[in-house]
């Protein structure tokens, strides 16, 4: 049985995602329930998936689907355009421009952390060894923390699908469920540090639970004018 903050935040999520196709943000959900941090949203989050009623969908950030609604909520009338309820899903995407096409789907910090992998917002072609846009996606590099290490502001950067990574890797890393940044991570301990390459950037270090990697850097697209 869900309180009634779980279900009044389910049904909110399922509302805005069947009428905008994206799930609204923490700050959105935070204001819709009246609460007074992102803290609690996030628990609620966990306690809705943990009892099965969402999932978050690996590699963006914030990307929820709804598996199923309280049966108290259940509607007796399908929901409008659909003749029966189906998983509402974030960043559903853009039709293909190609078989070697991959999704940008967002922009990503390289410096001050920033909401990344909402949804996509465009699509691109890089090389055909990193087509595979199950395997592979795409984000917009903003900021300039990782300049040392040849990644610019403006840059397309290509990661590989993944949860895990090496010591030196650099990665999309989640924080708290809520930023996601560009960064080196190194493994310290049972620390995650999170490595800018700029001198004017401090690292930032973290315990494992609120470090979610979401892809690791395999290449880089870069457009001069």
């Amino acid at each position: 049985m869900l309180t009634s903050k779980q279900k009044e935040l389910l049904l909110f999520i399922h509302e805005r995602i069947k009428d905008d196709g994206v799930s609204p943000s923490f700050d959105e959900m935070k204001e819709a329930l009246n609460l007074a941090s992102k803290s609690g949203i996030h628990r609620l989050i966990v306690a809705l998936e943990e009892r099965g009623f969402i999932r978050r969908l690996p590699n963006r950030a914030r990307a929820l689907e709804v598996l199923k609604l309280p049966d108290s909520a259940t509607p007796t009338a399908p929901p409008r355009g659909r003749q029966t309820f189906r998983p509402s899903v974030v960043g559903a995407g853009k039709p293909l421009m190609g078989d070697n096409s991959i999704p940008i789907l967002g922009r990503i910090a390289a410096g001050v952390p920033i909401s990344a992998i909402q949804h996509e917002v465009d699509r691109v072609t890089p090389p055909i060894e990193f087509a595979d846009s199950d395997a592979h996606y795409a984000l917009e590099v903003k900021g300039d923390s990782m300049i040392d290490a040849g990644i610019l502001d403006g840059d397309i950067v290509i990661l590989k699908r993944t949860d895990s990574a090496n010591s030196g890797d650099i990665v999309v890393a989640l924080i708290d469920e809520e930023e996601a940044t560009l960064k080196r991570l190194r493994k310290k301990g049972d620390s995650i540090a999170l490595e800018a390459a700029n001198t004017a950037y401090e690292t930032r270090i973290f315990g494992p639970d609120r470090v979610r990697v979401q892809g690791c850097l395999v290449a880089l697209i870069r457009k001069y004018d």
